[in-house]
């Protein structure tokens, strides 16, 4: 299953927004329409919106390399309208900036012109797509040795797969990992209030790799866990403070608490793109607030009042002390957090 691919100058991206009911693919030819399909949720989940934003980068320079003088700063701009469209996900700024620091980079040498950093955008754009599926399978390895048992029971919330990378995910990822290893029983996937990303998206990718999969709504959570049907919760993350505090899908936070008041463990698995080292905590994530019509509304059948007052945040924090582990491409992260990631910092040479 793959969420994007580059051909023939084209951004294809599967919309999201129409599954589970039919698989089709966007053609996206300029920036515009691929900021339109992240601001949409066409194209959702925080690794793919940073590959999809770099090739969207790539496609507007395309369009001004014959503008002549001002090419880095016409790019810089386009860049902002790219990075404008979530603000929550870090991993796409962190996509914008590596590609725009290759334009740089490239642009102080002699005789370098538009064209020849149109080169190196293109391969800054398909190198970060190969290592977003490289990084899937580190983590899904690392991830899976986390767990002994042959029959693991996990709760996942939101979508943190295939769907939301460019191929095998986070989350589901360490689930694909055990369930190819036989030691995963089933998973309990949370339908993920308002836009229903567990029911539509995981419960799907789910079944379309025949792993057991069971459907609830967000709140049957409580019930599940105090029954004793689940062994560990498993989820993404769309920014990392480097305290460890986390960024995930709005409800994230609740099913985190619950986590602990039935002493479950509660695992985030996130690349090191997803790592914002430059925010101390959770308090500073600038988090994503939209659009009443998606609490009032669902499949654009009204289900609420006419008028009524929403608040519907797209993400939540989660604060380090209810997260067990941080699963990234390098390791397990575990407590102190402020230690360990800045051991992760110094792995990468993070920004």
């Amino acid at each position: 299953m793959v969420s994007l691919r580059w051909k023939d100058d084209c951004l294809f991206l599967l919309n999201q927004v129409k599954l589970p009911g039919s698989v089709e693919y966007i053609q996206c030819k300029d920036y515009r329409r691929v900021a339109e399909a992240i601001r949409r949720l066409e194209v959702r989940g925080a690794p793919a919106i940073g590959v999809a934003a770099a090739y969207g980068l790539l496609l507007g320079a395309a369009e001004i390399k014959e503008t002549g003088t001002g090419f880095l700063e016409k790019l810089a701009e386009i860049a902002e309208i790219l990075r404008q469209t979530r603000p929550t996900a870090v991993n796409l700024s962190w996509a914008l900036d590596k590609m725009l620091d290759a334009a740089k980079e490239t642009s102080r040498e002699k005789d370098s012109r538009p064209q020849e950093i149109l080169t190196v955008l293109e391969m800054t754009a398909q190198f970060i797509m190969n290592e977003d599926s490289n990084v899937n399978r580190r983590i899904s390895a690392f991830g899976a040795s986390l767990f002994k048992d042959a029959k693991t029971v996990i709760l996942t919330h939101c979508n943190a797969g295939a769907l939301a990378t460019v191929e095998y995910g986070t989350a589901l990822g360490i689930i694909r990992e055990l369930w190819k290893e036989g030691r995963l029983d089933r998973v309990f996937a949370d339908e993920t209030r308002p836009l229903l990303q567990g029911a539509r998206l995981t419960a799907w990718e789910l079944m379309q790799d025949e792993i057991p999969v069971t459907l609830i709504t967000d709140s049957m959570a409580g019930v599940v866990m105090k029954n004793g049907w689940v062994q560990a919760v498993v989820v993404g993350a769309d920014r990392i403070a480097r305290n460890g505090d986390v960024a995930n899908k709005i409800g994230t936070y609740t099913v985190a608490v619950l986590a602990e008041k039935h002493h479950i463990p509660f695992y985030v698995a996130a690349p090191v793109s997803s790592f914002d080292f430059s925010l101390p905590d959770g308090s500073a994530i600038p988090i994503e607030e939209r659009s009443a019509n998606e609490v009032t509304h669902c499949c654009s059948v009204p289900i609420a009042p006419q008028g009524v007052a929403v608040y519907n945040p797209a993400f939540d924090v989660t604060p380090n002390e209810l997260i067990t582990a941080i699963v990234t491409e390098y390791g397990i992260l575990r407590a102190p957090y402020n230690k360990s990631i800045d051991w992760l910092q110094s792995q990468k040479g993070g920004k």
